[in-house]
């Protein structure tokens, strides 16, 4: 019963077409023909692969207008062989799905570079543009119903990419630089009874010396960098330490090398450089999959906008070229490009973006309008208020990149412990090498430089960050964005959630509720009845009705805009809308089936309970929380919920202000408080909470008041946050005690000279390397089932 391609239920005739020997079933033409071109591709793996269904492949949309050259020229950037462009999907769901989009691009002729990221939804095409169209391989990727739009922060990803690969080439260059001073070290350090002659040991030395050199000035820049950055602010930290004893590894060796001193230590300062870049590559993996998930806040926005005229013509004019004032025209069907306020008569548009308002809302002229939301069943003329970064669209996104920006007050904490500590270090490292200059001259030096290497913070410092991005990224795999600085550490202390109702515990989207017959039809054919009009609409309502098994079969169906929708049942010509279009009754809001000239049902269409409600509230319990309901609504369906849930405390008609006040009041009993909310009217309650989570379908106030967002459907996904908050908390207790271990068992081993240069680089590596090896241990286990 469902489509083979997408999993949408099937229609009463569905496509057929053979696959692998066997008869499949489609839901429309569109996903047979994207299952006919894998199977002539031989990409039939992808069915195998796949961890969940694909989306499906609506109408081919317009793509003409990417070949265009200011759009092209805004949104593509030069390579060597052509141009790039980054785009998203919203259609990607799992690996098997980037995989299919790289071999379905490879297979185009003139396409020389491309990756999909399942993680991201973003797509980077590289074409030559003499050779094949944009427009071709994007109809290529909507076939497969991978439909793309304009990725958000194109620029930024660019940048990220080229970083990666520069610290992937230091990375190369330390590893090999490590390596061959090893070799010529070892050769040195073998030579136990001097028998080497001095030629070979400078020809040794001298080759030492220029394989470090472009290790300690290439590889080991950002430490350099972040040094002399530390020193300008006279306030010096790990980089400073690195950076120090790096160059005073090279240096001494240099001087020793020239004068043909007894020892050297480019192994020392190479090996320094190539374990900390390791660690350095770690921690930004695991930062990448945190901020990874601010793509999933971009949203489509068409490519080109239509303006009008001052004389009434109208032309398609790019993105950055709409202005505040101009008149944008939008076709029934597109997306809004930018904020602004209706003209001329009333439209409908689809605000779920926003508003979680599964169904289109009906706007008057002068209401106002955002970028982002659909217009539906007639054109609208718009007067632009705000464009590109000032919508509020564009709001979401600004507020997570704020948060990443900012440092949380725990690692604040562990940056000034880590200050103190370089301080102190540096003064005992002076105090060490008088003491040794005092008790053996020759090992002065090289005790001072294991010291200042073996104790390096860089475990410390790590130990909250690469915890805490570990964290955010297993937060955003299961769907949960950390906005704001803080909210880790009180989600983890929780002791009591708050939940409001609608469009929290209860979904937006409709489901049918009580049934009223008029004649002698009885409420079950009735329902029947009107699931038949609804099987093939793309409506918001016609979900409510999707779940209904139905044996009749309605042909010739149409829908009258703003009406509702008819077709012919058995024979008779069957009305399922307003009332007046049902039968000659006056609207009342509720959805009547009728045959235009009497009615003979009407149905309530109400909130349905959000999936995995009542697991997600059984296991709050079980974590020792206490759930309470605040909610807006009337009493009778508070009182209802508050009997599935198995709730102790819910509230009915509750304002702002009153669940502020039942907040105030848990605080001031020593609790501490996590709120989940959407609406416009949960945001100071929000504001409010020691930690808020908003829903990511919600109002954008909503959102902008939350320390986290909730992006994914399931509110089972809460519990895990809470879970994984509070393992974040314990291993960042452990990276603490295991640094502090680290350099209180270290400290007086290198002190009293028990630990050579060498070992000590290593030593320091590794613990940095333990430190975020152990946070990276949160990323486990964070991407849970579909029905999680």
């Amino acid at each position: 019963m469902a489509c083979y391609h997408c999993g949408e239920t099937l229609p009463q005739v569905p496509v057929s077409l053979d696959i692998e020997g066997e008869a499949r079933g489609f839901c429309c033409h569109g996903c047979a023909a994207a299952a006919e071109w894998i199977r002539q591709s031989k990409l039939d793996d992808y069915y195998r692969l796949r961890s969940t269904t694909a989306g499906r492949v609506e109408a081919m949309p317009d793509l003409a207008s990417w070949d265009r050259e200011d759009v092209l020229s805004e949104h593509a950037v030069p390579v060597a062989g052509g141009l790039e462009i980054t785009l998203l999907t919203d259609g990607m769901r799992c690996a098997a799905c980037a995989w299919l989009i790289d071999r379905a691009l490879q297979r185009e002729p003139g396409v020389f570079d491309s990756s999909a990221n399942a993680v991201t939804g973003r797509i980077r095409i590289g074409w030559e543009p003499t050779t094949v169209r944009l427009s071709h391989l994007l109809g290529r990727l909507a076939m497969l119903g991978y439909r793309p739009y304009l990725a958000a922060g194109a620029v930024r990803e660019r940048a990220r990419v080229a970083e990666q690969r520069r610290w992937l080439m230091r990375l190369g260059v330390a590893g090999l630089g490590a390596m061959q001073t090893m070799m010529f070290s070892e050769a040195l350090y073998l030579d136990f009874g001097h028998h080497m002659a001095l030629a070979t040991r400078d020809f040794f030395r001298w080759v030492a010396l220029l394989v470090a050199t472009p290790v300690v000035f290439y590889a080991g820049w950002p430490f350099l960098e972040g040094c002399w950055r530390e020193l300008r602010q006279r306030r010096p930290g790990m980089d400073s330490l690195i950076a120090g004893s790096t160059l005073l590894a090279y240096f001494a060796s240099a001087v020793e090398t020239v004068r043909g001193g007894a020892q050297v230590w480019y192994d020392t300062a190479t090996m320094f450089v190539f374990l900390l870049l390791a660690a350095r590559l770690l921690e930004q993996r695991a930062r990448r999959v945190a901020s990874a998930q601010v793509d999933a806040l971009a949203r489509a926005r068409p490519v080109l906008a239509v303006r009008e005229n001052v004389d009434g013509s109208r032309e398609s004019i790019p993105m950055s070229s709409l202005c505040v004032g101009d008149i944008a025209c939008v076709a029934a069907g597109d997306v809004v490009p930018a904020d602004g306020h209706l003209l001329d008569g009333e439209a409908s548009f689809e605000e779920a973006l926003l508003t979680g308002e599964s169904r289109p809302v009906t706007r008057l002229p002068g209401a106002q309008i955002y970028a982002g939301t659909i217009c539906r069943d007639r054109a609208a003329r718009i007067v632009v208020t705000d464009v590109g970064v000032a919508t509020r669209l564009s709001q979401l996104t600004r507020l997570v990149e704020q948060a990443q920006a900012h440092r949380p007050p725990m690692a604040r904490v562990a940056d000034r412990i880590g200050s103190v500590f370089v301080s102190t270090l540096l003064v005992l490292a002076v105090l060490v090498y008088v003491a040794w200059r005092m008790h053996d001259p020759s090992r002065a030096f090289e005790v001072t430089l294991s010291l200042l290497v073996v104790s390096c913070p860089c475990a410390l410092s790590l130990a909250v960050p690469a915890a805490l991005t570990a964290s955010h990224g297993a937060l955003a795999r299961l769907g949960v964005l950390s906005v704001r600085t803080g909210g880790l550490e009180n989600l983890a202390r929780a002791t009591d959630v708050v939940f409001d109702k609608t469009g929290t515990l209860t979904h937006v989207r409709l489901a049918v509720g009580d049934i009223r017959t008029f004649t002698t039809m009885d409420a079950a054919t009735a329902l029947q009845m009107a699931a038949a009009l609804e099987r093939d609409s793309r409506h918001p309502i016609a979900e409510a009705f999707s779940p209904v098994s139905t044996r009749f079969f309605a042909s010739d169906v149409r829908e009258t805009v703003g009406h509702g929708i008819a077709g012919c049942i058995d024979g008779r010509v069957w009305h399922l809308g307003r009332a007046s279009f049902a039968g000659c009754r006056e609207d009342d809001g509720r959805l009547w089936l009728g045959d235009g000239r009497r009615v003979v049902a009407c149905f309530s269409l109400e909130e349905s309970l959000r999936p995995h409600a009542e697991d997600a509230v059984a296991e709050l319990r079980v974590l020792g929380l206490r759930v309470h309901l605040a909610s807006g609504d009337a009493h009778e369906p508070v009182e209802r919920l508050m009997r599935k849930l198995a709730l102790r405390d819910a509230r009915s008609r509750q304002t702002s202000e009153d669940k502020l006040a039942l907040v105030r009041t848990l605080q001031d009993n020593g609790s501490v408080v996590a709120m989940v909310g959407d609406g416009l009217n949960d945001a100071p309650v929000l504001a409010g909470a020691d930690v808020s989570i908003a829903m990511g379908e919600g109002a954008a106030l909503a959102q902008r008041a939350a320390d986290m967002v909730l992006t994914a459907p399931s509110l089972l996904r809460i519990p895990q946050a809470i879970r994984l908050a509070r393992r974040t908390m314990r291993v960042i207790r452990q990276n603490f005690a295991w640094a502090v271990g680290y350099n209180l068992l270290a400290l007086p081993l290198a002190i009293t000279g028990h630990v050579t240069p060498a070992f000590a680089a290593l030593g320091m590596a590794l613990s940095s390397l333990a430190v975020t090896i152990n946070a990276l241990r949160l990323l486990r286990g964070s991407s849970m089932g579909p029905n999680a």
